[in-house]
């Protein structure tokens, strides 16, 4: 992989982990890895995803490294926004793997992986500011998806940092998780028990039940399959109130979309007392 890549793609798995299966886990196995069926808007959304992360990671002579392939497809707010996909926003006030108000004008929905070397660099050098900017004063909601595509360990810490979540600290797991020089140490059951306490989570044995347990695996699975289904083939990956933007973009390329988007939020709401009123304040029965 280049090192101007801006995300992080999996091996490929072995076939045998994709055969189709008898009976009705057959159909659920074979169609594991297709779009799921939000409509036909969503399959072009995916061929769109699948088209912003070649140009994500595509190698580009004509611009210095430090530029965003995936901002020239993004700054325009009414182009390259999909519907269906906005709809993935789940905008629950219980959700303890998002941060920010359920009724945020702009969601960011972040498909990502613990192994993922890419996804660490915008852990640390671009959702901070991000949050600062815009989570804190109301504007933007991020939601996080575990998508864990780089196997067993992978696997093992999307379980974990969902069960930090469960006594509220999947942030602080994220944060740890993330740490320069944390994907070295590796993820394996004691690592992530010292990630956990290290996050602050309270019950460590809880902790561990939580990890290994059926929800966990149920939670991670319907956000990993939520990704495969829109078209994710790399991390991170994400959707801005449903515009698909591929990689670890620089910093730039996200306040460009969150403002864009913003923008479209704040014009789309009626103001207060303008709808079915005219200039004399009369309203239309």
């Amino acid at each position: 992989m280049s090192t101007s890549s801006s995300n992080s793609k999996p091996k490929p798995k072995p076939a045998s982990k994709s055969a189709p299966r008898s009976g009705a886990k057959s159909s659920r196995t074979s169609s594991s890895r297709k779009p799921l069926l939000y409509g036909a808007a969503v399959v072009i959304a995916a061929a769109a995803l699948g088209f912003v992360s070649y140009r994500a990671t595509a190698p580009d002579h004509s611009k210095s490294s430090s530029s965003s392939s995936a901002a020239d497809v993004t700054t325009d707010p009414d182009t390259e926004v999909y519907p269906e996909l906005e709809k993935l926003a789940r905008r629950d006030a219980d959700d303890r793997l998002a941060l920010g108000r359920a009724d945020a004008p702009v969601v960011l929905v972040e498909y990502a992986d613990f192994k993922c070397g890419y996804c660490g660099k915008f852990a640390r050098d671009t959702e901070p500011a991000l949050v600062k900017k815009y989570v804190d004063n109301g504007t933007l909601r991020i939601e996080w998806r575990n998508f864990p595509i780089f196997g067993a360990e992978s696997e093992a810490a999307a379980r974990a940092a969902w069960a930090a979540g469960q006594q509220g600290r999947f942030w602080q797991f994220h944060s740890a998780a993330y740490a320069e020089g944390a994907l070295e140490k590796g993820f394996g059951k004691a690592r992530l028990k010292a990630l956990a306490q290290q996050a602050g989570v309270p019950d460590l044995e809880r902790f561990a039940r939580d990890a290994d347990s059926p929800a966990a695996s149920e939670a991670v699975s319907k956000d990993q399959e939520q990704g495969y289904g829109i078209g994710a083939t790399s991390t991170p990956s994400f959707l801005v109130n449903g515009r698909p933007i591929a990689g670890a973009q620089p910093t730039e390329t996200f306040v460009q979309v969150i403002e864009a988007a913003a923008e479209k939020a704040r014009a789309s709401t009626p103001r207060p007392g303008s709808t079915g009123t005219d200039s004399t304040g009369s309203g239309t029965e």
